[in-house]
């Protein structure tokens, strides 16, 4: 059960500030937003009779992806519609050079801070519901064991008919009621999460802490991922692994690293398994082990978190399309959690690399030269895009920190019922996770992860956003 707690008044303004984020992009590239024009609109195909939909957070309007999911046989047909952000943004000018000076969108809990002016994020590129819009579109034919038979990419037209949000995705599938245009989507992304688990692939399944305006005040409350989710991000990983490939195989483009786990994290992986009493059967890989814990247990909340530690290390790879690039060793291309080649392109809007690896799959399919306007970005991307991850990871640990110490400022010295989901190192103390309020923080004591304990609140303090919590 989703659980929660109010406060009347949250300031967030202080947090853009400390950051260094604002909406202020400048006369040149407003401009070059607000006059926006396609590019391309000559050369599309028109794909405007596909009832496409879309699937996002209810508040979203800045709408990257649209979905038409076709049984095919025992397989599956997957248009896979993504705004064209590069067919609208003049390469090299003003905007282009503002979105790269930001790298994404960041996002905080009073709303977010988009990478493109809101005219385009939100407006001429966004694939809203009976909107005319340009897209790159992808449509892989996926065979009925789950794997790719066919990839084509390239500029279209679309109007989205529908909007969706992961909530009522899921209880329309439950219901049985789900729109003719993602009546399969359950069944692809059941298919496809089962293919990522015989691959090796690693999932998470961590319910997200939530701080959200409500007409009551501020609420921070605890969302478990809806199935929606799941089948939603096979979509995603699915257009991004073909894009990997693409793009690995011509030595040319900007991929989403991450190296093998590290054999010592796996060890710590397996002495938390054993010290919570939880059993890891002999040969069992890692990531149907994290996939078939019960969801309901502490303990499963405290090992979930210790396998975060197997994803340490994520990059971006540039490749230049020269010889040293094709001969980079597979295992440096490839992305460990999800067991293989994987670049991202379905968030132009949100992210900016995006809208270069977009480019280089494009050419690449079509036999045609990359870009130069690309060729000369894809050195300076990887830079960028760490900075912006991490950037948007601050600005993201932030605003929940900021909303948890405001929430239990006057709770100090009650007592809570908690878990501990980390032990301390040296780095800082261990980790508790309290249900109600839904909470993560540090914690006084030599603990151990997956115990069940009571806490007493010992700080809250809003000015240095801290909560502290010690044993009872």
């Amino acid at each position: 059960m989703t659980r929660f707690l109010f406060a009347p008044d949250i300031d967030f303004a202080g947090i853009r500030d400390q950051l260094g984020v604002d909406e202020s992009y400048g006369d040149d590239a407003l401009a070059e937003a607000r006059d926006s024009v396609d590019r391309f609109a000559d050369a599309r195909e028109d794909h405007t009779g596909v009832p496409f939909v879309t699937i996002d957070p209810p508040t979203s309007r800045d709408l990257d992806q649209a979905v038409h999911l076709a049984a095919d046989g025992d397989g599956f047909i997957v248009d896979y519609a993504i705004a064209d952000v590069a067919a609208l943004v003049i390469p090299e000018g003003a905007l282009d050079q503002e979105s790269r000076r930001r790298g994404s969108t960041v996002y905080f809990p009073d709303g977010s801070v988009p990478l493109h002016p809101r005219e385009l994020s939100e407006g001429s590129g966004s694939l809203l519901p009976e909107q005319v819009r340009p897209c790159v579109l992808w449509t892989i034919r996926v065979s009925g064991d789950g794997t790719v038979a066919d990839v084509q990419v390239r500029r279209s037209r679309i109007r989205s008919v529908a909007r969706f949000d992961y909530a009522g995705v899921s209880a329309d599938a439950a219901a049985g009621r789900l729109h003719p245009s993602i009546a399969a989507l359950p069944a692809f992304g059941e298919l496809r999460q089962s293919v990522a688990m015989d691959r090796g692939a690693v999932e998470l399944d961590l319910p997200d802490q939530q701080v959200s305006r409500t007409e009551a005040g501020w609420r921070l409350d605890l969302e478990p991922h809806t199935p929606a989710d799941m089948w939603n991000s096979q979509l995603s990983l699915l257009a991004g692994m073909c894009a990997g490939t693409i793009m690995a195989e011509a030595g040319i483009g900007l991929l989403r690293t991450l190296p093998p786990a590290d054999p010592e994290a796996v060890e710590d992986l397996c002495a938390a398994a054993k010290a919570l009493g939880v059993e890891w059967p002999d040969g069992l890989a890692v990531g149907r082990f994290l996939a078939g814990l019960p969801g309901d247990r502490p303990s499963t909340l405290a090992i979930q978190s210790a396998a975060s530690g197997l994803m340490r290390g994520a990059n971006y790879l540039a490749l230049d399309g020269s010889d040293e690039a094709r001969a980079i060793p597979d295992d440096k291309k490839q992305h460990a959690a999800i067991a293989g080649l994987y670049a991202h392109v379905t968030a132009p809007l949100r992210r900016l690399g995006d809208r270069f690896a977009t480019e280089v799959c494009l050419a690449v399919t079509a036999g045609r030269e990359v870009p130069d306007w690309v060729m000369r970005a894809l050195p300076t991307l990887p830079k960028i895009l760490r900075s912006a991850d991490t950037l948007g990871a601050t600005a993201d640990r932030a605003g929940i920190d900021l909303a948890e110490a405001v929430i239990l400022a006057d709770r100090v010295g009650e007592r809570f019922d908690a878990v501990v989901m980390s032990a301390a190192t040296e780095r800082k103390p261990a980790q508790v996770f309290i249900a109600d309020p839904p909470v993560v923080a540090g914690c006084e004591g030599d603990l151990r992860p997956g115990t069940r304990l009571e806490v007493e609140l010992a700080a809250a303090d809003e000015v240095t956003r801290t909560v502290g919590f010690r044993p009872v």
